[in-house]
């Protein structure tokens, strides 16, 4: 189960808990100081880099099932200071960044890889561990996925 496509979160970009759809187990060492996942200007930190998460996603994403869509599809998270992620929201935008509802079957298939990966790189800021937010969005083609930022 997740959120509403274009679902909205509150205050400039905080995702809240939602008892509904998040895990009640994942912890965060800060509720009140979740970071963005450039902070630290190291970028996206996951265990073998990008090429490992486009690698989950080419072998485990169908598009032969999928209706011929374009669009961007952005998945945003929270990695926990344990490299846990939960509080996963999507938002939907056709190329011209206009909400749109795609297909059940990309978003579907999107979610569930990216709640899959498991190579989520902890942050420290000053020394500390960090909770941080971190999004993967996706460009859509015809119901492939044709590019994944960041």
């Amino acid at each position: 189960m997740f959120l509403s496509q274009n679902a909205k979160w509150n205050w400039i970009g905080n995702i809240s808990f939602d008892e509904k759809i998040d895990r009640k187990d994942f912890v965060l060492c800060n509720e009140n100081q979740i970071y963005q996942y450039f902070n630290d200007s190291k970028g996206l930190q996951y265990k073998g880099e990008k090429l490992a998460v486009e690698e989950e996603f080419q072998k485990i994403y169908k598009s032969e099932n999928v209706k011929k869509e374009n669009g961007w599809v952005r998945i945003r998270f929270v990695v926990n200071c344990n490299g846990e992620s939960d509080r996963f929201r999507i938002l939907t935008a056709n190329y011209d960044y206009e909400p749109i509802e795609f297909d059940k079957n990309i978003t579907s298939q999107l979610l569930n890889i990216t709640k899959s990966l498991t190579g989520w790189i902890p942050k420290s800021v000053n020394g500390k561990k960090a909770d941080y937010y971190q999004y993967l969005i996706f460009k859509i083609k015809d119901g492939k996925i044709d590019e994944i930022l960041p």
